[in-house]
């Protein structure tokens, strides 16, 4: 019987056992918290993985560990990668193709939550240009190099119940602006990259899954201040506790990066692909009658086959591109 995992699994529980030698995984976001954690545990057990980051010196201090903990020819290499610029994107992802070394695994890591109100070079709003055009455009023009049996793990959130994706208007130009909305709007649109890219790929070969981290402390949470943080905790656990559920426990980044590294390497590929993933395990389907943004569970709009080919089409005309 396949090893159980849960909410409290770490990276290295996870792991355990498994031998990633000549493996290529391509992590997004690796200058800080569950990023770095992530290539860690991958190269900890052999993996070649490429690290991209938008300020290299800030990755290069914080992959020291990464480094450090490679091991069975294991290693660390760094590309630069600003997902809030399509050029940047591009060219990241030219060079890669130009290299033409293919990957096994890419884990769309990367992202900004609840950010003030704002637009990427692009003109796109923050969160949504950042979090899923960004990766959108990245992992669509490096899809050559996807090996038979590759996987893509797009990071997602719990944080897509605040929000279905706005097609019609994507960018905040009319209504106000609430940082929570647009949040959970991109991570919906997170789920419904990996929804539809499943789709397109699976007969390759290729499968594509989204993950929830769970609720870490880590930078993600820089444009709140603590006060914003303690409200939220408070109205969550009082949802729980109306659901006669236990208060919240925030995650450590081995537990929150285990999801990740689970859907990446270890979960059965038939079993991931096309869902949305948490706590080392498919989620269920919720009503949007569920209380608490911190259950279990996902969405339907989320998981809808023609919401997701819907924000593909938007997505390829707000980018300008076709894949």
């Amino acid at each position: 019987m396949a090893q159980q995992f849960g909410a409290t699994s770490t990276t290295d529980a996870v792991l355990a056992g498994v031998d990633l030698s000549g493996k290529r995984i391509l992590v997004t976001g690796v200058s800080a918290g569950l990023g770095v954690e992530t290539a860690r545990a991958l190269a900890a057990h052999g993996a070649i993985v490429v690290g991209a980051a938008r300020d290299l010196a800030k990755a290069e201090r914080a992959t020291e560990v990464v480094r450090a903990a490679a091991a069975g020819g294991g290693s660390l290499a760094l590309i630069e990668l600003d997902l809030a610029s399509l050029a940047s994107v591009r060219a990241a992802a030219d060079a890669l193709v130009a290299k033409g070394e293919p990957f096994d695994v890419i884990i769309n890591n990367a992202g900004v939550m609840a950010a003030p109100f704002g637009h990427t070079a692009d003109g796109f709003e923050t969160q949504f240009g950042t979090n899923h055009l960004g990766h959108f455009v990245l992992v669509n023009r490096i899809a050559s190099l996807l090996r038979p049996g590759a996987r893509v793990i797009a990071l997602a959130s719990a944080g897509h119940r605040f929000a279905n994706v706005d097609l019609e208007d994507p960018n905040f130009t009319r209504g106000d602006y609430d940082p929570w909305v647009a949040y959970g709007r991109s991570k919906t649109a997170n789920i419904l990259f990996a929804v539809e890219f499943d789709r397109r790929h699976r007969e390759r070969g290729v499968r594509a899954a989204a993950v929830h981290p769970g609720g870490i402390q880590t930078e993600l949470s820089r444009h709140l201040d603590d006060g914003a943080i303690d409200a939220m905790i408070t109205q969550v656990n009082a949802d729980l506790a109306a659901e006669g559920k236990p208060a919240y426990q925030w995650k450590t980044i081995p537990q929150g990066a285990a999801t990740s590294v689970w859907a990446g390497v270890v979960g059965d590929a038939d079993d991931i692909g096309g869902r949305y993933c948490e706590n080392c395990h498919v989620t269920t389907t919720v009503s949007d009658g569920a209380l608490s943004v911190m259950s279990e569970g996902v969405r339907p709009y989320a998981i809808d086959a023609g919401n997701a080919k819907a924000l593909w089409a938007k997505s390829e005309e707000l980018v300008g591109e076709t894949f």
